[in-house]
Parts: C-alpha cells; sequence; structure tokens
C-alpha cells in the first residue's frame, strides 16, 4: 500500500435522498479514473450502489459476502434497502458467495434452502481453512468484497452495530481473504458497520489494519499475474 498509494476522498453527497445512486456515480467516477475503490461504511447498503456500478464494467462480477447475518430480507421495516437486505438487493445484480454466516430469520433460511445459495456457516469454518477452495471455487473471476465488520468474534471486534456471538478469528480470516484475492480478480471492497466505542479504541485499529492488509494483498496479486 506504500508503493501504491491510497487517496482519501471526501463522502458521498447523500443529501438528495438516493443513497444507491450517489454511491454508484461515486464508484463509477473512481472506475473511470482507473483506480481501486475502496469503501468505508458504517451502514452496510452502501454496498448496493458499488456493486451496480462495477457490474457495469465487470457483467460476470460476483460477490462475496463475509458477514454474521445472512442480510437476505426483501425489506424490514419497510425499507427495502435496509442492512437487513442488502444481500438481496446485491443478488439481484450478481451471484453471491455468503461466509461467517450465523443469525438468519426463518424465512432467510427458507430462501437459502429454495434456491441453493452458497452459504458457509460460522459454525462449519471458524477453527479450519478446509473451506477455502470450495468457496473460491463458487466464485467468478472478478470478486467485489463486502465485509460486515460483525463477521469477526465480538471478542476482537465488538464495535458493530448488531453483534453476534462466536464468529471468525483474524488469521483464518486473513488467511482466506489473501487466497481470494491471488485466485481471483478481486475489483473492489467495502468495510461495513464500524460502530466505533471511545472506551475501546482496539477495534477501530482492527477495521484500519484489515484495509491496509486487503489493499495490499490486493496490490500484491494483481503484480502477480502480470
Amino acid at each position: 500500500p506504500c508503493k501504491c498509494g491510497i487517496c482519501l476522498m471526501n463522502p458521498p453527497d447523500l443529501s438528495g435522498g438516493d443513497s444507491v445512486e450517489a454511491v454508484r456515480e461515486g464508484i463509477g467516477g473512481i472506475l473511470r479514473d482507473g483506480k481501486f475503490p475502496v469503501l468505508l461504511g458504517g451502514e452496510h447498503s452502501i454496498s448496493i450502489g458499488s456493486v451496480k456500478a462495477l457490474k457495469l464494467d465487470y457483467p460476470g462480477l460476483s460477490v462475496l459476502q463475509l458477514d454474521a447475518h445472512a442480510d437476505l430480507r426483501d425489506e424490514y421495516l419497510g425499507d427495502r434497502f435496509s442492512h437487513a437486505c442488502v444481500m438481496s438487493r446485491i443478488r439481484e445484480e450478481a451471484d453471491a458467495v455468503q461466509v461467517g454466516i450465523r443469525s438468519l430469520s426463518r424465512g432467510e433460511a427458507e430462501l437459502i434452502d429454495e434456491r441453493g445459495y452458497n452459504v458457509f456457516w460460522a459454525k462449519d469454518i471458524y477453527d479450519n481453512r478446509r473451506w477455502y477452495d470450495e468457496a473460491i471455487d463458487s466464485l467468478g473471476g472478478d470478486v467485489y468484497i463486502t465485509l460486515d465488520l460483525d463477521v469477526f468474534d465480538t471478542g476482537i471486534m465488538p464495535s458493530v452495530g448488531t453483534p453476534e456471538p462466536g464468529g471468525l478469528g483474524w488469521y483464518n480470516t486473513l488467511g482466506f481473504l489473501r487466497e481470494v484475492c491471488m485466485q481471483r480478480n478481486v475489483v473492489g471492497f467495502d468495510l461495513v458497520e464500524l460502530c466505533p466505542d471511545e472506551r475501546n479504541p482496539c477495534p477501530d485499529f482492527l477495521a484500519a489494519r484489515l484495509m491496509y492488509k486487503l489493499i495490499g494483498y490486493v496490490m500484491v496479486s494483481r503484480k502477480w499475474r502480470i
């Protein structure tokens, strides 16, 4: 990352009311400039606009979601663009693989079964790497990563809006992300749902370090492929 450079941009203007379109336009501009997009968000729904923009340049795009929650509701409290619905909206645009899931509604569970969605449950993967190849083989060539920080065990990442017991560890997650970057063309990523606690800054550093590591994995993998 220190060699490729990082440009920090101002948050998009969401005052117009259509946050999905605002994010889509912002990411579209970054792509036209030949840059690699990284989004940092609170609300997970920022991922929808990002996927919409990337799908124009990468028609075969697939999405890798790391998350504690399935986020497959069609609407939540009357809102189809809630954080609880983000993967339903994304799956309308692209295929997806969901990793680390350990909380979902009955309706979401039935949907996963009916449609045969690729889901890797936290209880099966938290302490081993046997699932890496199967998950990566389920992805297409061009991949967008959306990482909800509540995918991590709450012992290392308590600062999230909707924490869930259990979750993935630091090294296991990094190992998987590195393999994804080396085996696929990662075209962008986001880190979402950080809810900072001024009494405990450690999770903030985890999020920052994770972003830095992911940028490094992507850039090294691109150089390696060239």
